[in-house]
């Protein structure tokens, strides 16, 4: 029962809850509509949910663009409203066709609530982007003939929905029957198919008339998102092509007369026609004016002109036309104009005798109407005379008239005239005509010249004829040989004389010259005749000779012939202007009347007559003129060359040499081949540029002359006669060079020594070897000099000693080019000498590195080494402890180089050097040190001295076993600031300070460090002073003397300071010695007190070759454990400034065998200005605090390995003090004078401090600073 009533208690509340549920459901209070869109513009689709339960988001197209108000992948897209209200807007900014789709808004379910959705579609419209007429640009003009169908097609692209199109015939609307309108989808760039713009396209036909000229058709585009305030249009304007209406004329009405000389205007006009019409004006169907003008669709063609006979009855015509028309069409008028005749014609004869009848005709130019003629004969009026008038073929009438006029006794002459009347126009024209009356003239006669006399030719010869009477006057007319000639005519009232001017000439002799004198009543001219006789001599004369081809050894003849000459000429022959006789003259009838005359001569042809001239004279005595022509003789021969040609040619090495061998032929065309011992030399025609020998016809050209050129050139000359051949030898002088050297001659001590050196070049003579040597005394007095011909000096010393030890120069100049030169070196067998220099007496090496010492020496023959320490040998090579290795330099130096592997404070100190060959030995003791701060350089110099640079020199001190660098200080003397300047590079020992001022003093100093700190510079000691004058290119070297200035002292204040410093010398050095032997005897005893196990490091004193070890046992200790090498390719050991061909050792060093035997400089006596120069000693060092010592040493690789450390130029302060770092300290024993705190700290109170111990701590070994001595 309970269980009963509990299920329906629950049953009940499970009803009204569900009731209750179902009252409040979820619903859209504003559902979502469609909505469209401008592309470009926002669209807002609205949602608005009531009892919003469930969560609210967009869809489009079925993809869900989620819950958020901003959403993801869409930007543009966005949710706006209130959750609390149910409000979901969806927000779409700068739509695009991409939006364009349907959106549903989703509520989903919560609490028993149900899933609600509303659907909306987003149309988005776009404008359309461009409205065109295809194939035609806006507002363009198309032409179009009448009446021919075409069509017009207009698109509107990219609009959505599709656009409409509308036509427009001006601003009428038109709507065309056969009008054919379609629209086209245009995909867009995208795949999306949604994405979808259209083209619309209308297509209209069109007929046109003439009516349509002018007028504009467009095309409208018409959307819902253009706005009709601006139309989107496209127009265009046809033009209509037709033709022209009838032309008409203005100006002349056909009918009227005009007068000859009135100015006429006709116009022709034609309105119409697409072109324009053409408009061309014709005169009786002939072209006359073509320019036209026009205005709109009018023409206007204006002729303009004076009328006169020609237009009478004239047809002017005016044709338009164009294009489009099939035939011109024609405006015609006739013209009448009146005029009376410009002139009448009187035509007849104008010669007669009495009694003749004489017909006469008067005819009149054109007239309208036709003109009247009258007569006047004799001053009287002839009657009854006809007329007829013709029609002229260029307008009016001619009227002819004719009459017989009869010549009356006792008259001279007959006038007749006659007049043309217009009787309209009332104006006359008249015309005379004269008849004279014909009389013979009488018989004419010549003068001025005499019947057989002679004239020479050339002058001027002037004969008149003379006749008188008749009517008219008589003609004068001259001929020669019946042929006219130009005469002078003089005329008197009863007589005419005619005069001819003759510059006589050969067709003058025998010529007939002929007066005729006739007038109209001759039948038969009147004749007088003379004969001239004329000299002249030859014009030319003319020589040929036989055979054509004249060769030597045979026989010529030589013909001469002249042209003709009268009287006849004398022909005489001349050979280079010298008469020739014995010669045959013959002659014979020339032309004019005159006479030609020969020559001809024999001659033996000779390969010397060619070139030969021979002249032929041919000379008229008469006249005392000659002429003259010459031959010069072709002898056919080969070629010959000139015996003055050199058979022998010098030139010299490497400069040019041209020779030139000419040879003589005829023909003179002559080919010339170079050979040398048969081989042919190139041709400069075919030569590509880099022979250095080439032919040039007859000349040889040798660009640049070799030794191996010389010999003998073969030079062959060739014509069509023959050849021949000659030949030149070359003798090459070259510079002499050395080709032998006797090499190092070794030679024992008051032995002769030969040395020998032989040369090479052309020319060689017994002065061209000479020797020098300038270190070498009594040079004359203790050599002799010997020759051979094989072109070898032998020089000979005699009694060689050790000072003779050296270079001899010998020189080689046999005065072509420069000298050369070569050193032979004489080696005199002399015991070792060891290299003191200051890099090889002293090395260093920090603990557990590897250890080197050098020692150099110089010996002949070479020295053999042994290594030695506190009188004990070292067998080197033998354990890992000590490795050693021997090098020859050069000829006379060698050195032998010791590793100590794995350096202990065991190892610091002295090491003995034994060098020896077979005449004696030396010895010498090197010293290992722990790497230190550098020793101050020695020896500063002036090297060269310019305007505004000093070259400083100086030699290197101990570089602490580091690589050092420089610092040089310098000021003017009259200044107390110093400036500096930092060396760069290593192994430099020169150095140019630049941008001094001119003419003035500067002192020097240097100083040395390496990445371990300083030296102290130099005293202020050198000075110098730079040039007063700047040279152009050169720089001034000065004298060391006048270099090394001293400064402008009183005597008193430099003998003061020599005497205080000299003092204070000794004093220093009693200090430092006594220094020394206290510190030496607290050591000993130190060392006594250690045990084997004792933790602090020793350090061995100096020890020296002690005569307790022989030299036997050092040479037998060397020869076991020392390697021998002498290749080059050990460059760590190689002097760098050695030469393999010269002994650059001797030379850069500059040693002085017999005496010097240290090449370190004594140090500068005066004290330095930054504090004392002598400290107490460089021996003792001192110490940091025990934090300074940091890792344990690096264990090398391998026990022969050395261990080299890089150099490293501390950086330099602004005052010029080189900063000195802190280090590593060194063993514990190795005492050390530091600059920081300038204390002294004793051995022992360090060796009592585990952490300072020796290696076996693992604490490295680290130094400060300072060096051991």
């Amino acid at each position: 029962m309970d269980y009963t009533v509990s299920f329906a208690m629950l049953y009940l509340v499970v009803v009204l809850f569900i009731s209750h549920t179902n009252a409040q459901q979820q619903y859209f209070r504003v559902l979502p509509k469609d909505v469209k869109v401008q592309e470009g513009g926002e669209a807002m689709l609205e949602c608005e949910v009531a009892n919003l339960a469930g969560q609210v988001q967009w869809t489009k197209d079925g993809f869900a663009l989620g819950f958020l108000s901003v959403i993801p992948g869409f930007p543009r897209y966005s949710v706006i409203g209130d959750r609390r209200h149910g409000v979901y807007n969806l927000r779409v900014s700068n739509a695009s066709l991409e939006d364009d789709a349907e959106y549903q808004c989703q509520v989903g379910p919560a609490r028993l609530q149900k899933a609600i959705r509303a659907n909306a579609r987003l149309n988005v419209i776009s404008p359309p982007s461009s409205v065109e007429i295809l194939d035609h640009t806006h507002n363009s003009k198309i032409e179009i003939k009448e009446n021919q169908e075409f069509t017009l097609e207009c698109r509107v692209k990219n609009a959505k929905p599709a656009a409409k199109i509308v036509w427009y015939r001006g601003n009428v609307e038109i709507n065309i029957p056969n009008r054919e309108d379609h629209t086209s989808e245009v995909p867009g760039k995208t795949k999306d198919k949604r994405v979808t713009r259209y083209d619309t396209h209308s297509r209209i036909s069109l007929k046109p008339t003439a009516e349509d000229d002018f007028a504009e058709y467009t095309c409208e585009a018409r959307h819902e998102a253009l706005s009709q305030d601006i139309p989107m249009r496209a127009t265009v304007q046809l033009s209509v092509l037709y033709p022209p209406a009838i032309p008409y004329i203005e100006g002349y009405v056909e009918g009227e007369t005009i007068r000859r000389g009135q100015t006429v205007e006709l116009v022709c006009r034609c309105r119409g026609g697409n072109p324009a019409a053409q408009l061309i004006w014709y005169k009786n169907g002939e072209q006359i004016r073509m320019a036209y003008r026009t205005a709109g669709r009018l023409s206007e063609n204006v002729y303009t002109f004076t009328a006169d006979a020609s237009d009478n009855k004239a047809k002017y015509k005016c044709e338009a036309s164009n294009i489009m028309s099939k035939a011109p069409l024609k405006a015609e008028v006739e013209m009448t104009v009146l005029f009376s005749p410009a002139h009448v014609t009187i035509s007849g004869p104008t010669e007669a005798r009495v009694g003749d009848p004489v017909p006469l005709t008067c005819t009149t130019a054109n007239s309208n109407p036709p003109a009247e003629i009258k007569w006047l004969v004799a001053g009287r009026q002839v009657r009854n005379v006809t007329s007829r008038p013709v029609i002229s073929p260029e307008g009016g009438w001619i009227t002819t008239s004719n009459i017989t006029a009869v010549v009356e006794p006792n008259r001279r002459s007959l006038v007749v005239i006659c007049h043309g009347v217009n009787m309209q126009l009332t104006e006359n024209v008249v015309s005379t005509h004269t008849i004279n009356v014909l009389y013979p003239p009488s018989m004419p006669f010549i003068h001025g010249f005499t019947q057989g006399s002679h004239i020479p030719a050339g002058t001027i010869q002037k004969i008149s004829c003379t006749s008188a009477g008749g009517n008219p006057l008589a003609t004068i007319t001259w001929y020669k040989n019946d042929k006219k000639i130009h005469s002078t005519v003089r005329t008197t009232d009863k007589s005419v004389t005619a005069e001819i001017t003759i510059l006589t000439n050969v067709t003058d002799n025998g010529a007939e010259y002929k007066c005729e004198a006739a007038n109209s009543a001759t039948e038969i001219p009147l004749i007088e005749v003379i004969n001239m006789s004329v000299y002249f001599p030859p014009d030319h004369i003319k020589i040929r000779q036989e055979p054509e081809d004249l060769k030597p050894n045979e026989e010529a003849t030589l013909f001469c012939d002249s042209s003709s000459s009268n009287p006849p000429a004398k022909l005489s022959w001349w050979k280079e202007g010298i008469p020739v006789l014995g010669y045959i003259n013959t002659t014979k009838q020339g032309l004019h009347g005159g006479t030609v005359s020969t020559i001809e001569m024999k001659v033996n042809v000779t390969e010397q007559m060619n070139g030969i001239v021979y002249t032929c004279q041919a000379n008229n005595e008469a006249l005392q003129r000659s002429v003259h022509d010459a031959i010069t003789l072709q002898v056919l021969y080969k070629p010959v060359f000139d015996s003055n040609n050199e058979e022998s040619v010098t030139g010299i090495e490497n400069e040019p040499l041209i020779i030139s061998l000419k040879a003589e032929g005829n023909p003179a065309n002559i080919a010339y081949t170079w050979t040398k011992d048969g081989l042919p030399i190139t041709q400069q025609s075919s030569s590509n540029g880099i022979e250095r020998i080439v032919s040039d016809g007859s000349v040889l050209n040798i660009t640049k002359l070799s030794r191996n050129d010389a010999g003998t050139y073969t030079c062959e000359a060739l014509n069509s006669q023959g050849s021949n051949v000659a030949m030149v030898n070359i003798t090459v002088q070259y510079p002499a060079s050395i080709v032998q050297t006797s090499g190092n001659v070794i030679a024992n001590p008051k032995e002769d020594a030969t040395l020998s050196c032989s040369a090479d070049g052309n020319p060689l003579a017994d002065d061209t070897i000479t020797w020098k040597r300038d270190d070498f005394p009594d040079f004359a007095a203790r050599t002799s000099v010997m020759y051979d011909k094989n072109g070898t000096s032998y020089l000979r010393i005699s009694s060689v000693t050790r000072e003779d030890l050296g270079n001899f120069l010998c020189i080689v100049n046999n005065g072509v080019g420069n000298s050369s030169s070569k050193e032979v070196m004489l080696i005199v067998k002399h015991k070792p000498e060891i290299d003191t220099r200051p890099q090889f007496m002293k090395f260093a090496s920090d603990a557990g590195d590897t250890g080197k010492l050098i020692c150099r020496s110089q010996a002949s023959p070479l020295a053999r080494y042994t290594w030695a320490r506190n009188g004990s040998p070292i067998n080197s090579n033998t354990t890992g402890k000590y490795y050693s290795t021997y090098k020859q330099i050069d000829q006379l130096i060698t050195e032998s180089t010791l590793f100590i592997t794995h350096v202990t404070s065991a190892d610091y100190g002295n090491y003995e050097c034994v060098a020896r060959n077979e005449l004696s030995f030396a010895t010498k003791s090197l010293r290992l040190e722990v790497t230190s701060p550098p020793d101050t350089p020695t020896l500063l110099t002036v090297l060269n001295v310019t305007h505004d640079s000093v070259t400083l020199g100086w030699t290197p001190g101990f570089d602490g076993g580091m690589k050092a660098s420089y610092r040089i200080r310098y000021r003017k003397v009259d200044d107390e600031g110093y400036k500096y300047e930092d060396v760069v590079g290593g192994n430099v020992t020169t150095y140019v300070v630049k941008e001094l001022d001119i003419n003035t003093q500067y002192v020097f100093s240097i100083m040395a460090s390496n990445k371990l700190g300083n030296s102290k510079f130099m005293p202020d000691l050198l000075s110098a002073k730079t040039s007063v004058f700047v040279e152009d290119g050169v720089e001034k070297v000065i004298p060391e003397d006048l270099l090394l200035e001293k400064q402008d002292l009183p005597r008193i204040v430099i003998i003061s300071v020599s005497v205080i410093g000299i003092i204070l010398l000794f004093i220093n050095i009693a200090l430092v010695a006594g220094c020394m032997l206290k510190r030496r005897a607290k050591r000993i005893r130190e060392q006594n007190n250690q045990t084997s196990k004792s933790a602090t490091i020793e350090m061995y004193a100096p020890s020296s070759y002690n005569d307790t070890v022989t030299g036997e046992t050092l040479s037998s200790v060397s020869e076991k454990s020392e390697t021998y090498s002498n290749e080059e390719g050990n460059n760590e050991y190689l002097d760098e400034t050695r030469k393999p061909t010269s002994n650059s050792y001797l030379i850069e060093h500059q040693p002085d065998y017999p005496g010097k035997s240290s090449y370190v400089s004594a140090p500068s006596p005066a004290p330095p200005a930054d504090g004392s120069y002598y400290n107490m000693s460089d021996r003792y060092l001192s110490y940091p605090p025990p934090l300074d010592f940091q890792s344990p040493p690096p264990i090398p690789a391998h026990p022969h390995l050395t261990h080299t450390h890089a150099p490293i130029t501390p950086p330099l302060p602004s005052n010029g003090s080189l900063l000195r770092h802190a280090r590593g300290v060194p063993p514990p024993d190795v005492l050390h004078n530091t600059s920081q705190n300038n204390q002294i700290l004793q051995a022992q109170s360090l060796s009592q401090k585990r952490e300072l111990t020796s290696f076996g701590n693992g604490y490295g070994v680290n130094e400060q600073e300072g060096h051991l001595v």
